[in-house]
């Protein structure tokens, strides 16, 4: 299986990457997000037990979500692969995702590296919030979104260099050269 962790600070192209990486390799697309609202609709019992947590305005916890990915990937058997979109976030998600995917048989193939330059990432997100109307796409807000992202997400990066899985791709340009840029890493990872 191709296990694709997409990685980048907010505004680093993330989803329209995924997009076109999914289309190119014919992987299933994960979001966590996606899943935990999925989970919490269907009423399952993980979702209930995420909803109390978000209720009471707390992080679900990182084996709630490794479960609920768990639960989405063995739904998945003839995949050919997953991206992953929003998870891990930290090294021990990191970790836990590794043993998840180690008892299938199978592990992360390469960690994509979106580096986008912080004046162009802000930019983006301005226009973006222009528009999509997004809210959360303010300066006060963009500038703190990036703060946790460098702060709390991007040691991350550090830990799949240390598995041989990180591939710094340049998030500058046409959507189509980062696209290209990132098919070399994957291809490279195969």
């Amino acid at each position: 299986m191709l296990n694709v962790v997409i990685f980048g600070a907010p505004g680093s192209g993330k989803g329209t990457q995924s997009e076109l990486i999914i289309k190119e390799y014919a992987l299933d697309h994960i979001s966590t997000g996606d899943v935990l609202r999925g989970e919490i609709k269907g009423e399952t019992e993980l979702g209930k037990i995420a909803k109390e947590y978000i209720e009471k305005g707390q992080l679900v916890p990182d084996e709630l979500i490794i479960n609920m990915l768990a639960k989405v990937l063995d739904s998945k058997k003839d995949s050919k692969g997953v991206i992953f979109d929003g998870f891990p976030r930290t090294i021990p998600q990191a970790k836990a995702l590794k043993v998840m995917l180690n008892e299938r048989g199978t592990d992360v193939s390469v960690m994509i590296d979106l580096q986008v330059e912080e004046d162009e990432l802000i930019q983006r997100l301005l226009k973006r919030g222009e528009i999509s109307g997004r809210s959360d796409d303010n300066l006060e807000t963009i500038k703190s979104r990036l703060d946790v992202y460098h702060n709390q997400t991007a040691p991350l990066a550090a830990y799949y260099v240390e598995e041989g899985k990180h591939k710094a791709v340049k998030g500058m340009g046409t959507i189509e050269d980062i696209f290209g840029r990132i098919k070399v890493a994957i291809d490279g990872a195969k």
